[in-house]
């Protein structure tokens, strides 16, 4: 791993103990809140393990948060003008998912993330993660399963779906191809 990759693992073990610090909350009620165990929150904290997108999901959840605000707060810096080159990238360890955080960080209440979803994956997030917001999945190249609670939805290059309200969800690539998709978020409120 770059030293980039690794300088912002560390800032996002940090950023995850902070919030469960300022909530005074222990590892093991974290670890409870988000369906995980105390031994991999611990682990993760102490930047030994780097957290899969899945356990991001289950602990922004956990906090109340999305995790692009989660990653967010871990990452970014003031400015109106976010270049390319310092948009931050975070690669899952597991799933190899690929996630550019495109929008710089404001007062405005809207996220813009691009991810890149790498052939045969397969990405559950619990409906936590997306308890505070609304969403936009806009695909830019590919093909996307998007499977909403029971609703399954095939999307290709060019289309854009509202997501309903919060459920239980997978980003699926069932093609030999990556894809690429935008999520537009807009925050409910100022977390």
């Amino acid at each position: 791993m770059n030293t980039i990759a690794d300088n912002l693992n560390q800032r996002i073990s940090a950023r995850i103990r902070i919030e469960r610090e300022s909530r005074g909350w222990s590892l093991s009620e974290l670890a409870e809140r988000a369906g995980a165990s105390r031994a991999m929150i611990h682990k993760i904290e102490r930047g030994d393990s780097s957290p899969t997108a899945t356990m991001l999901g289950r602990l922004s959840g956990a906090f109340g948060i999305s995790m692009s605000t989660l990653i967010a707060r871990a990452e970014m810096q003031e400015g109106k003008l976010l270049r390319l080159a310092h948009q931050p990238v975070w690669h899952d360890p597991q799933s190899h998912y690929l996630r550019r955080h495109v929008s710089p960080r404001s007062d405005l209440p809207i996220d813009l993330v691009q991810v890149e979803l790498p052939a045969g994956s397969d990405i559950p997030m619990p409906a936590s993660s997306y308890a505070l917001a609304r969403q936009l999945i806009w695909l830019q190249q590919g093909v996307l399963l998007f499977i909403e609670g029971d609703t399954r939805h095939e999307m290709h290059a060019g289309d854009c779906l509202e997501l309903g309200p919060p459920n239980d969800c997978r980003f699926v690539n069932e093609t030999d191809h990556p894809c690429i998709y935008l999520v537009v978020r807009l925050n409910h409120s100022g977390s």
